[in-house]
């Protein structure tokens, strides 16, 4: 077994795009459910906006890529909106419901054959790219020793880890600011920062906001990436995917999302790889009697599975989270 590929591939992938694009959505997340006690499971509606909406500027109504990336970020300040106006005085399981259904009913419009002029069907929309790819500065494969990237692949996770470090510098500053103390206290006890004078509703809709409009940031990076933006990539299991990076990393931790990110997608990647090779040729050294190659493919995940439930029984904050910060008012 070729140890050293191993660990070549599942580096690349857990620094790679793929690392890049969860780890800007969970950093969104981190801001919504870490520090505020959100519970918002549509954040893959947040990055199907993003996505479509910079791909069809271009491809379909002939705008400039700004022109997209702005419009991406607008339309994600008006679905938090739309989706904290009716359930933000509730208690916090309806925003959960509002928003997993409201990603979903996204998904399934954006790929609708209705919209299929503007935004592509099922097939999704191609021909976008242009303007990233000639800003790319890497002419030549990158090659760092134990992994390598294509020029384009390292141009997308060079200046997508720029874009996490900025959002992770931006998190800091805001929870050390008095507003971010008032997140922190809304998460705890939201009826006593109410009598506290404190506008707890538009407190909140600010957290939905800001971590939706990383959501869009993520959506941006998951059109790149694929250069073809379509409804697989924002299906529900991308926000759960996003939610185990936080938990992971740790809630209301900074790095949380960033180092969750990593982990995640060297632990995943490294399995899948493992069990491939298991099984994998004409000679394979796991006999097919108790594994063939297509159930080893299912490995990863019933392993991972079984990791997040250890960690949530005994380590429920996370690689680098504090206990007391899991503590949610609900109410």
């Amino acid at each position: 077994m070729d140890i050293l590929n191993l660990l070549s591939g599942s580096l690349q992938q857990a620094l790679g795009p793929t690392a890049v694009v969860y780890a800007l959505a969970a950093i969104g997340l981190n801001v919504q459910f870490g520090y505020t006690g959100l519970l918002n499971f549509g954040q893959a509606g947040f990055m199907a906006i993003g996505g479509y909406f910079m791909a069809a500027s271009v491809a379909t109504w002939g705008l400039s890529f700004w022109v997209g990336i702005a419009l991406g970020l607008g339309l994600s300040v008006v679905l938090a909106l739309l989706l904290g106006i009716p359930t933000l005085r509730l208690r916090a399981d309806y925003l959960a419901i509002v928003t997993i259904a409201a990603a979903e009913i996204i998904r399934q419009t954006l790929g609708s054959v209705t919209l299929l002029k503007w935004f592509g069907g099922q097939d999704g929309l191609i021909n976008f790219q242009r303007t990233f790819v000639e800003m790319n500065p890497f002419s030549s494969r990158v090659d760092l020793g134990i992994v390598a990237w294509r020029p384009f692949d390292f141009w997308l996770l060079f200046s997508g880890w720029i874009l996490v470090a900025i959002g992770v510098v931006v998190v800091w500053l805001l929870m050390r600011s008095p507003w971010g103390r008032v997140l922190k206290g809304i998460r705890e006890d939201e009826d006593a920062v109410r009598s506290l004078g404190k506008n707890v509703y538009s407190y909140k809709m600010q957290s939905l906001i800001i971590g939706g409009l990383f959501g869009a940031v993520a959506g941006f990076y998951v059109a790149l990436q694929h250069t073809n933006m379509n409804p697989t990539w924002v299906a529900t299991d991308t926000t759960f995917f996003a939610y185990t990076v936080l938990l992971l990393g740790g809630a209301a931790r900074v790095l949380g999302p960033v180092v969750g990110s990593i982990v995640f997608w060297f632990l995943i990647t490294f399995l899948d790889l493992f069990f491939g090779i298991l099984t994998r040729g004409a000679d394979p050294f796991m006999p097919e009697w108790i594994m063939t190659n297509q159930q080893a493919s299912l490995m990863r995940l019933i392993i991972m599975g079984l990791a997040l439930m250890l960690l949530m029984i005994f380590r429920p904050q996370g690689i680098f989270g504090d206990r007391r910060e899991l503590a949610i008012d609900a109410r």
